[in-house]
């Protein structure tokens, strides 16, 4: 087999890298481990930055997001039950971000590239890139008990933080960024009414609340727990008796709760792999890096990854522009450090942590104050949530 840009993963990043090649006239071929039906079971959060919805729109896959997802021009912090807006579309010149479900932006992909015709190969199995640093990279993979072999110019490793493409650059080239947090979320999704028109972020002292949603009937709520914690102690009457008691009471009373649809623990973490390329081979999204979820920035650094490798890929192919391609992992990175950033201080910001002393609570306190009161403090919060523009590739 034979293509231009071999994709490794068929989450939203490939899926949107591969619709944006193939409407561009660039052959591609995706290959993905799992079923489709796993990868649509992922469940994942869904508030869209305005970069995003912009890729959506540009790969022709947009007409059901601008037609179901819910626009929001705001957020809501709380912090020691004190409700503060912050007003996106007015702190940032008219952004705002779109709540529209990861699962939905994979069925829109998923759907779109099965219609263009274009090679999506399931359950492809001991994936392997070779010869990165040549001038003819190639993978091989098992299907249906034969190995096959894909030659390619170039080769996206979109296949998530545990996957082959991050695995296979040698170790001593890379280097690694980590913060582990000492708790995880604890999600819940429940087919009931949000609670708010928009998202609220809330800190108490019994750990951080999100009140998050997926459609007008259909909620999402996080709570902070011990990394100790397991799913299996905590029924849905115990969330939603503690939601209740972090929420503040005016928010609590208008709580709706019903059965659970999906509950899981998730860890945070923020890390980053540099460089982002070696040879042929470019990382992708969760492959590169992580974010805590607190920022809502994760899709959104993969679809700016996309941007990048896209815009790059483009020139390639249509301008013989092969100097850009050096150039990847330092626009790719300058964007993610400072969405990592973001995503560290809204963590901080609105976390307890265990191992926090008077000072750093009173310390904690004090950022709130100033983000919340300072219109300089506001408008870095907004700016921020709905992404920082995409630099030009050049």
């Amino acid at each position: 087999m034979k293509t231009q840009v071999a994709i490794i993963g068929a989450g939203p990043s490939g899926l949107l890298l591969g619709q944006l090649l193939h409407k561009a006239g660039i052959d591609n071929i995706i290959l993905e481990r799992q079923t489709p039906d796993y990868v649509l079971g992922r469940i994942r959060a869904g508030v869209l930055e305005q970069g995003m919805v912009n890729m959506m729109r540009e790969a022709g896959v947009a007409e059901r997001m601008d037609r179901e997802g819910l626009v929001h021009e705001g957020i809501e912090l709380v912090y020691n039950g004190r409700r503060d807006r912050i007003n996106l579309k007015e702190l940032t010149g008219g952004d705002t971000v779109v709540v529209y479900g990861q699962t939905e932006v994979t069925r829109d992909l998923m759907e779109a590239r099965a219609a263009s015709g274009a090679m999506t190969i399931y359950e492809a199995a001991n994936v392997q890139p070779h010869e990165l640093k040549g001038e003819k990279p190639y993978i091989t993979f098992e299907k249906n008990g034969e190995t096959v072999r894909l030659d390619c110019d170039y080769i996206a490793g979109c296949d998530g933080f545990h996957g082959v493409s991050r695995q296979s650059i040698p170790a001593e080239v890379l280097s690694h960024y980590e913060r582990v947090y000492p708790f995880g979320w604890l999600g819940l999704l429940s087919d009931t009414p949000p609670v708010n028109d928009e998202l609220i972020y809330a800190q108490h002292e019994r750990g951080f609340v999100l009140c998050s949603q997926r459609s007008a009937t259909r909620s999402r709520y996080y709570l902070q727990v011990p990394l100790t914690d397991k799913v299996e102690d905590w029924s849905d009457e115990r969330f939603w008796d503690e939601l209740k008691t972090r929420l503040p009471q005016d928010v609590a009373a208008k709580l709706v709760t019903g059965p659970s649809l999906e509950k899981s623990i998730a860890p945070l973490r923020s890390y980053v792999v540099e460089p982002m390329q070696y040879g042929k081979l470019f990382l992708v999204g969760d492959a590169a890096h992580i974010v805590p979820p607190t920022g809502a920035k994760g899709l959104n650094l993969a679809a700016s990854d996309v941007c990048y490798l896209y815009r790059i890929l483009v020139k390639v192919y249509k301008e013989g522009r092969t100097d850009l391609l050096e150039k990847y992992s330092e626009l790719a990175l300058r964007r993610i450090w400072k969405a990592e950033r973001f995503s560290w201080f809204m963590t901080t910001l609105l976390h307890d942590f265990p191992d926090a002393d008077a000072f750093d609570k009173r310390m904690q306190r004090t950022d709130y104050d100033y983000y919340t009161s300072s219109p300089a403090g506001l408008k870095t919060i907004a700016e921020n949530y709905v992404g920082l523009p995409f630099d030009e590739v050049d």
